[in-house]
């Protein structure tokens, strides 16, 4: 009751007082900046037109496709203005009777955006139609076209291939708030809950980690940021994942792992983030995502489980209560994973017999000096 205590307060006052620097956030957005980037670099953003739009936020996405056709409408209705400027077709030029004008009833500018409107959306009233009087207009109307096609094409494919990206569907696959260190298998190990919201799975899913944290080499020099794999298993391996419901991952603390010299009092004493990347392959879409979640010292506890949520009801279906998704049990832990492998070998010597090739037994005659 008193270590419980003391990891709660510990953890309210002196962890809330030293916030840390995350690289990766608890859903998954990364928390870093480019600085002093040359000019010549921006422009490469430019050159794949395509990426750069689809990573756009939605308010600039918009901002674009409402600008490219309202722009390309007017910039073709001023043309088709200045064709029946030139052509003399305007009322202000007072065209005799038999006088045919490269475009039907085209009085202004605003009649001139308006056959520019329904030439590119193919709208086609019929009242405002372009005559074989001039080769310019027909030119002009053959362009517009063939750029109208583009850009609908362009405009209408970014904004479904937005719609369509699967890291929307990596909102639906969650994390346990907490990671967990107990005892699983007889082994010391640092457990991860994670779940699929939808029922649709994850095809060929993959689970790994990387733990992040500033090492010093021998030669003098630190290393920001250094990057620790760390494998994640569940009991069937860490591919191929059957990702029907909430599933614990786990990481063995052996003599390779990072975390084998860490123990329950030094543990919010350490500078470390565990990020955590779940990569598969959308069922309905067949498109790959990820999605990634980090944790620091202060989110992981020593001592604990977590506690079941999946339950077999009397109709026979399986029941999955994420009430207690992130719910914790505190129970029975080695307060090192050393002390827990010294323990072990303790008691391995200890059903271990031993021979000794210079003991000899000396046989001993007992007499009895007492008078009666």
């Amino acid at each position: 009751m008193f270590t419980h205590l003391r990891k709660w307060f510990v953890t309210r006052f002196f962890g809330r007082s030293r916030r840390r620097a995350r690289l990766v956030s608890k859903d998954g957005r990364c928390n870093i900046e480019f600085g002093n980037v040359e000019a010549q670099s921006r422009l490469i953003f430019f050159v794949d037109i395509w990426t750069t739009v689809l990573d756009l936020k939605w308010r600039y996405k918009m901002t674009i496709f409402i600008t490219a056709f309202l722009g390309s409408w007017f910039f073709f209705g001023l043309l088709w203005y200045v064709v029946a400027y030139i052509h003399k077709d305007l009322p202000e030029f007072h065209p005799p009777a038999n006088h045919t004008p490269c475009v039907e009833h085209i009085n202004g500018l605003t009649s001139a955006f308006l056959f520019s409107l329904e030439t590119q959306v193919t709208i086609g009233y019929g009242f405002r139609c372009v005559t074989e009087q001039c080769g310019t207009a027909i030119f002009l109307l053959i362009f517009q076209s063939i750029l109208g096609v583009i850009i609908n094409s362009f405009m209408c494919g970014a904004i479904l291939a937005k719609i369509s990206r699967p890291k929307k569907r990596a909102k639906t696959i969650t994390f346990s708030k907490n990671a967990v260190i107990s005892k699983r298998g007889g082994k010391l190990c640092l457990l991860i809950r994670v779940a699929n919201l939808r029922k649709s799975l994850l095809i060929g899913s993959h689970i790994y980690g990387k733990l992040l944290r500033t090492t010093i080499t021998p030669e003098g020099e630190t290393i920001i940021l250094d990057q620790i794999n760390i494998n994640f298993v569940v009991d069937a391996g860490n591919e191929n994942l059957f990702f029907i419901s909430p599933l614990t991952i786990y990481h063995v603390i052996d003599h390779t792992s990072p975390f084998f010299h860490m123990a329950a009092e030094t543990l919010l004493q350490q500078d470390f983030e565990l990020v955590v990347f779940l990569d598969g392959t959308v069922e309905s879409t067949s498109a790959t995502c990820q999605v990634r979640t980090s944790y620091v010292p202060e989110e992981v506890l020593w001592g604990y489980r977590f506690a079941p949520i999946v339950s077999r009801t009397k109709e026979g279906k399986y029941r999955v209560d994420f009430h207690n998704f992130s719910k914790t049990v505190e129970v029975e832990t080695p307060h090192c994973a050393m002390c827990l492998y010294n323990e072990k070998d303790a008691r391995a010597k200890m059903k271990r017999g031993y021979d000794n090739p210079s003991f000899m037994l000396s046989e001993v005659n007992e007499t009895d000096d007492t008078k009666m």
